[in-house]
Formats: C-alpha cells, structure tokens, sequence
C-alpha cells in the first residue's frame, strides 16, 4: 500500500493520492511491512521517527515522489525552523528571541558537544546552528564575538567564519545575536537547529528501511565516540537492513549518516568518569563484550551483535556535506554493510573544535563491510578505519584534498584489502596496524607506520562478530603487490595543495594516539618499511634487527616513478622517471579527477585470493565477505585487464579522461 503525503494534505487524510497527509510522521503510523511512504515536493520541517520496520521480503519504503518524467520531485526534510523577527543591535548585529516550545525536549543552545574523545574540553559548543540562506554560520562564545568577530584560522573559509552568532538560554526563551554581515535578515533566509535528528528511529530494532530521493539537512546531533550512542543527522538507530540511496545528507552539526552503537552497551563513561578510572581503550573494549551479551530490556528475544540483528545496511549514491565530525560513522552497527558510490566531501571544515572521530568515514569494527566508489575530499582525514578491520574491502575509490591523510588504520589485525583507490593527498596512509594488502592503487602521497605495543584490540572468527582474541600491534603482515606510486621529486617534505597551505604545516598528526606512536618521514614509496623483515628474514634467531617484534611485509611487482623510492629488499622493483599514469584533480569542489595514461608498463604477476595468504591473529584469508575467492581481473573503471601491469588502470586503457564523482540517481 501507498500512502502520500503534499504539503496540500491533512493528518486526517486517507493518505492516497487525491487525499494526502501532511507529515510523513502520519504517513510513517500507518506504514506496514511491504508499504510505500510517497512524499511529494516541499520542505518539511519535521523529526521523522519511524515507529516499526519492515522484513527482509518487505520493506518499509520512504521516497520522494516521482514526476512525470520519473525524476524524484524535490523534497527536503529539516531539522531547521526559520526565525523572522530580527531587530537591529548594533552594526551589523541582529537579534530574535525564540521561544523555547520551538526545541521540544532537547534545546539545542543549551546542550553542550562533549564526550569521549572529544578534545576540546574548555570551550563549550553548543549542538545548535543559525543558517544564512542555507549556510552555517559560526558560534561564538561571547557577545563581543559577534560584536567584533575573528576569523578562525584553521577554518576553509576564513571570511565565512566571521559570520557569527551567540545565544544565551533560559527558562522559557532562548535569545540568539548574530553577525549576517552585510545582509538583511528581512531579505534572506534565517533558520535556526530545532530537532535532533532528521530521520531517525528513538527505539533501537527498527529494520528494513528504505530511505531514498530526498534533501536532508541541519540536525542539532551530539558527538558521536565508538563509546556511546552515535547520533547522525539519519540512521538505523541499532537495527539492520536499512537503505539509504540516492539522497543529499547536509549540515549536520556532527555526523551525517549514523551506522553506530545505541546507548546500552556504553555511554561515555570513560570521560564521564572520574579522574584515574579506566581509560578509554578498556572503555572500548567493554563495550564489544557488552554488545555481544547484551539482550533487550523488554524482550526474551537476545539483542547482541550479531548478523542476525543488527548491521548489513547500505549506503549508496548520496552526496554527503558539511558535516563538523563525519559523513558516515560507525561502530559495530556497520559490519556486514556495503558503503558505495557516495560523493563525500566538506567535513570538518569550519575547525572550531576538534576530535579523534572526525572523517569523511569513520568506522570501528567494519567487519566484511565493503567500502567501494566513493569520492572523498576536503576533509580532515578521509577514510578512517579503527579497530577491527577484518574482511574489510576497500575498493576504486577516490581520495584527495585531505589535511591529514587519505587513509588511517588504527590497532586493526586485518585482513583488510585495498584495491584500485587513487591516493592523492600529500600524506596516503598512516598504517599503524597489521594484515593489510595493497593492491594496485595510484598512490601519490606518503605512508606512515608504526607498531602499537600498548593497546590490546580484538580480532574475530572469520564473518563472525565472535571474538577469537586480542592482541597489540606488532606492525607488517602487509602486503604491497602490483601498486603505481608516483612520488613529488626530491622534497624532504610533501607539499600541500595551495588551497590547503593555509592550515596544512607538513606535521604528522595522529589524532587520540598515546604520545609513544612516532613517524618517520620517508620518500613516496614503500622504503617506509625498510625496517620490517621478509617472510624469508623473519623469524632469525641470531639476535639480529631484523627478528624483532614486527611480522613480515610482503612487497613485489610495484612500479616507483618520480622519485619514489621502493622497499630494500623488494625484488626486482619497477624505478623510472616519469610516470606511465598521470593522475590529478580536474574540478576539485565536483569531485573529478584527470586520468592521463600513457601505457608501455612491465606486466606482472596478477594477484589472487592464494597469493595474499592469511592474515598472522585472525588466519584469515582475503575473500569476500560470503567468503568466495576476491575476483581483481576488472580495473578501476570496471574495464576488464588485458594484461596485468602495476596501477589502477588496464594496460590498454591508454588516452585522457575525466572520471566523475558519483551522484544521486535521479530517476527511480
């Protein structure tokens, strides 16, 4: 059945065509397994909180309208209200009072941003926004802030940072000052954060969504740690099954799409504790043994993480932006799930304050979760996996324009694979983990490694959430097989892009790890692990460097050009001049890149699921998550490969081209 909801409706409508509702909160009552919420063009304004799910063979479906010509009608949900009765204050200072009726049970400018792993612990942000024309503004924590702004040096866009607001909070109304600059607040559009979420589910089991076509926008969310309820602007809310396609997820105050843990199992308790408690890695660690034990409070029925229950959603084809923490975060509740062709960019620009969750995806415990497609840029770090890496594919995406690197694997045991991704950041990855495999991908940045001998993180039986142990980081079991890196000639330093120079300073940052994790710079390349044995080196028992700590890398078949520089004892390393593949940014805010390949590449050994062996904890090997052997014979454009040569590209794919971001689908 359908159920269609216009802003010409009533709540009281019979929901059809010719008598739509009003809210999709009335339409969303109704829905049934197998029904269909049909939401025609318009804003609105509303906290949608699905009350059930669907089942695997019927789902509940939420979509815009299609028109004539089978486009998605233009819909927008938000958590925004607009304010109107502006009155002058000083030059350039406007004020309006709100009353607090407008918020519900949660005021936005009186809750504060905190929690664990939040670093900025003396200021105090408020999850509240004003919007000018659709644009955030930035909070101020002072009157004379906004009387007399600043920019914020770290922001992407300076002179944005000097429009400014301040409120203040009481009993019955909140009153909000804000500089709009130049404009009128009479002659632009004004809103202000007044629901939570957008589209979220309060009660946790809510499955088998579907959420597609629409615009959704401005969420008052809280910081989301891997320790406690991970809020997003939309998500499943500890549930599995969901879908969300071909959306524009905007201006989030945290986190744009939620795939994370509920509050049962775990909320900030490692912050709120008191001084000397258990840190926040034990913290972690209880909460995965909580998940997994854990059933309902309400329900015979066992609630842990398993398969069974929670996670195998998909995120798919949406464009993600302007979110201050994340575009996409998880823990736990994003195992098995598939995260593909979304366009992500614009997170965590405005740097008021900072965290060590901040990404354009960031995940804890990405099990079997396949990461494919997407294009992520201008963000503080774009894909960070943490902890719990296992079975994880990443697969032909497209990073750049990061501040800190393209890709961080933090205390994970893999096996974890890499696969056909352009790197093109001024740092690629800072690997403090094991058993990953890099396998050609165009990388034009550094790599960082490091052992982590002080945290003990879980591995899992093989597609399982069931732990099989714990262990530190002893650092290798990697391996890099048939990669093009393409190295920026002879600078003692990687260079930032102009557009990042302003807060790019060239320093290793890693963010929330102990002070004991240090990097070394080396040259483009994989000379990075020059330390680390062979599998023929290692173990010695002679006593020698090489029969440390550190398990074996694996790295054959690459090619070096530009300058980079290969590993000592790779054997029969590919070094030229100038790279056989050119790779750069073509509209860097549109997420296209420029592919230049030139061909005559040295062919060699293909990589399968029997080369890549197992991973040292979870002897585990590289498949996909059913557990089939990994299929690498199609390029990074799908085009199968005629020969095997290092790189993302076939061998005879030569010529010049402009590869797109991807983008919502427009037609259902």
């Amino acid at each position: 059945m359908e159920f269609h909801v216009a802003k010409s409706g009533s709540d009281t409508a019979a929901g059809t065509v010719e008598d739509p509702l009003l809210s999709i909160g009335a339409a969303a009552e109704l829905a049934k397994p197998g029904d269909s919420v049909v939401v025609h063009a318009g804003v609105y304004r509303e906290w949608v909180n699905p009350p059930r799910g669907g089942t695997a063979d019927a789902p509940i479906a939420y979509q815009a309208a299609l028109d004539a010509d089978g486009r998605y009608e233009p819909v927008t949900i938000s958590g925004a209200e607009p304010v109107t009765d502006w009155r002058p204050h000083a030059d350039g200072v406007w004020t309006a009072v709100v009353p607090n009726t407008l918020f519900g049970e949660r005021n936005p400018y009186t809750e504060r941003i905190g929690g664990d792993w939040f670093f900025d612990q003396v200021n105090t942000w408020h999850t509240g926004e004003v919007y000018l024309d659709g644009k955030s503004m930035y909070e101020s924590l002072t009157l004379d802030g906004v009387e007399h702004p600043e920019a914020t040096a770290d922001s992407f866009d300076r002179a944005g940072s000097l429009l400014t607001w301040y409120c203040e909070a009481g009993e019955d109304v909140t009153q909000i000052w804000a500089n709009f600059g130049d404009a009128d607040p009479a002659e632009h559009e004004i809103e202000v954060n007044a629901r939570k979420f957008v589209f979220w589910p309060a009660a946790t089991g809510i499955d088998y969504l579907t959420v597609r076509g629409f615009t959704l926008t401005k969420a008052a969310t809280q910081w989301a740690p891997p320790t406690a309820l991970q809020e997003g602007l939309i998500g499943p809310h500890w549930s599995k099954g969901w879908v969300i396609e071909d959306n524009t997820i905007t201006d989030s105050k945290n986190v744009g799409v939620s795939l994370g843990k509920e509050a049962g199992t775990g909320q900030n308790e490692w912050m709120a504790g008191p001084k000397g408690a258990k840190g926040g890695t034990q913290r972690e660690r209880e909460v995965i043994q909580r998940a997994l034990a854990l059933r309902g409070p309400d329900s015979d029925e066992p609630h842990p993480w398993h398969r069974d229950h929670v996670g195998s959603h998909t995120v798919r084809r949406n464009t993600i932006r302007d979110c201050e923490q994340a575009g996409v975060v998880g823990h736990l509740g994003a195992a098995f799930s598939r995260i593909e062709d979304n366009h992500i960019s614009r997170i965590h620009v405005k740097r008021q304050w900072h965290g060590a969750e901040v990404a354009g995806i960031k995940l804890h415990a990405a099990i079997d979760t396949v990461i494919s497609g997407n294009t992520i840029h201008h963000t503080h770090r774009a894909l960070w996996l943490d902890w719990q890496a296992q079975g994880t594919l990443v697969r032909r995406n497209v990073f750049y324009a990061s501040t800190a690197e393209d890709f961080m694997v933090e205390v994970c045991h893999g096996p974890y694979l890499m696969d056909s991704n352009l790197f093109l950041s001024p740092w690629a990855v800072k690997d403090m983990s094991t058993g990953g495999a890099y396998v050609h991908n165009y990388i034009a940045g550094r790599i960082a490694n490091c052992t982590e001998h002080q945290r003990y993180t879980p591995y899992h039986l093989p597609h399982s959430t069931a732990v099989y142990g714990v262990s530190n980081i002893l650092g290798g079991d990697n391996r890099f097989y048939n990669n093009l890196f393409v190295g920026d000639g002879e600078r003692a330093e990687p260079r930032a892009e102009p557009a990042l120079a302003s807060f790019w300073n060239g320093a290793i940052d890693i963010d929330g790890v102990p002070g004991q994790a240090t990097f070394v710079p080396t040259p483009v390349g994989t000379s990075q692990y020059d330390a680390y044995p062979t599998p023929e080196e290692y173990p010695h028992e002679d006593g020698s460097a090489l029969a440390g700590p550190r398990l074996p890398v694996r790295i054959e078949g690459n090619l070096y050009a530009g300058g980079a520089e290969p590993f000592r004892a790779e054997r029969g390393p590919l070094v030229v001049g100038a790279p056989p593949v050119r790779v750069s940014v073509h509209d860097a805010e549109a997420g296209t890149v420029r592919v230049e390949v030139a061909g005559g590449v040295d062919v060699v050994a293909p990589v399968t699921t029997a080369r890549l062996g197992t991973s040292y904890q979870a002897e585990m090997g590289y498949t996909n998550p059913d557990g089939s052997d990994l299929d690498l014979s199609a390029d990074f454009t799908g085009t199968l490969r005629d020969k095997v040569v290092p790189g993302p590209f076939a061998a005879s794919d030569a010529g010049t081209r402009i590869l797109a971001a991807p983008a919502p689908a427009r037609r259902g």
